[in-house]
């Protein structure tokens, strides 16, 4: 049994409320059970100034965690004067999987900043904020539309995400703290709503997995990135 006593291929409960941020152009504050992420979009006209002159737009993200969405204060990457390896690894993670779902040359010489601030966490913060940020970004697009700015929507499928995991030698979908501290293999899955694969992330922590033991988690991972993308629908309306 599950420390949460789900079933294997149960996610925990998942919440998407968008409309949270006053002033941002796009947001939602997801819930993955106890993990709980704060995604704002937020829109300049103008994009990197390396991409000036191409015509096309960016989507990028950043991401970061409150200092007391753990167990114990982590101090401020911003009082250290550095970013960690690992946020730079989650926010680039998080930019990619956006930008796999947008058509950026119909965004014009835009750019949009997707920021996902951990408020919360119980493991699955980067799946979490991709699945949020989705919305968040969605959001911000049909701003530039209500507006002109677009001709349309310039998203081509939803996009989401979710952690699988070997623990006990069982594949488990959407590990939460307790199971990914303990798990032997340790995986996470971005898929588009049309099941193509944006990336996968696996490891193996405590032993090696086999073939047969990815592609069940894969195929856990499909299952439960469907049902999130059932939410982002109804969410986005």
């Amino acid at each position: 049994m599950r420390p949460s006593k789900r079933q294997p291929g149960e996610l925990r409960a998942v919440s998407l409320e968008r409309g949270v941020a006053r002033y941002a152009e796009g947001s939602c504050f997801v819930k993955f059970g106890d993990t709980h992420v704060l995604c704002t979009a937020s829109l300049e006209d103008k994009p990197p100034m390396w991409l000036r002159g191409q015509g096309r737009g960016w989507v990028t993200a950043e991401y970061s965690m409150l200092p007391r969405a753990t167990n114990t204060r982590t101090r401020r990457e911003s009082a250290a004067g550095k970013v960690s390896g690992r946020t730079q690894e989650i926010q680039r993670l998080i930019g990619r999987s956006l930008r796999a779902v947008v058509d950026l040359q119909a965004m014009g010489e835009r750019q949009i900043t997707v920021d996902c601030d951990v408020i919360q966490a119980d493991g699955g913060t980067r799946t979490a904020a991709i699945t949020g940020g989705f919305v968040a970004l969605y959001d911000c697009l049909k701003w530039m539309r209500q507006r002109s700015m677009v001709k349309e929507i310039p998203v081509r499928d939803h996009v989401a995400a979710v952690s699988c995991g070997i623990c006990q030698g069982v594949p488990v979908l959407d590990l939460d703290y307790a199971e990914d501290s303990a798990a032997e293999t340790d995986a996470n899955f971005v898929l588009t709503g049309k099941g193509g694969i944006v990336e996968v992330q696996a490891t193996a922590e405590g032993a090696i997995f086999s073939e047969a033991e990815l592609m069940s988690m894969l195929a856990l991972a499909r299952a439960g990135i469907g049902g999130l993308i059932d939410l982002q629908k109804i969410a986005i309306g």
